[in-house]
């Protein structure tokens, strides 16, 4: 038996996402095609222009602007921001901080702590079972 090995692709969508641009701003020769794991792996290490100028100054999807903003996705709905930003616009909110921002890093905070000791607690627990074992 021999083995044949096919070429894994992905929708122009997918491999957006793994990318962190907005698909919508991306050339159309990208969005109309079908993009290989060997392609995509090209594109993240050796990033051509147009890569790097939409990684720099957007328009970014929800999750890069999120992230920029250090609030979930969730709360950028709370926001009342559902459109991609630029990085322009993402130092603007930044430095504006207007009060839903400032709310939602605050809870984006609580979170976070919730979660490392979520971790610690279960690490502890881990440690004893494995001293009574």
């Amino acid at each position: 038996m021999t083995s044949h090995q096919s070429t894994q692709t992905m929708k122009p969508a997918t491999a957006a996402k793994k990318l962190g641009v907005y698909l919508e701003a991306t050339p159309a020769e990208f969005q109309e095609g079908v993009v290989s794991r060997t392609e995509l792996n090209e594109l993240q290490a050796n990033p051509p222009e147009w890569l790097q100028e939409l990684r720099k100054n957007g328009p970014h999807p929800r999750p890069v602007v999120a992230q920029r903003l250090g609030i979930s996705i969730a709360g950028l709905a709370r926001g009342g921001i559902t459109d991609p930003l630029t990085t322009e616009q993402i130092e603007a909110l930044r430095q504006e901080l207007p009060e839903w921002l400032q709310k939602e890093r605050a809870t984006q905070a609580e979170v976070r702590k919730e979660t490392v000791r979520i971790k610690e607690r279960d690490a502890e627990r881990a440690a004893r079972r494995d001293q009574g074992a």
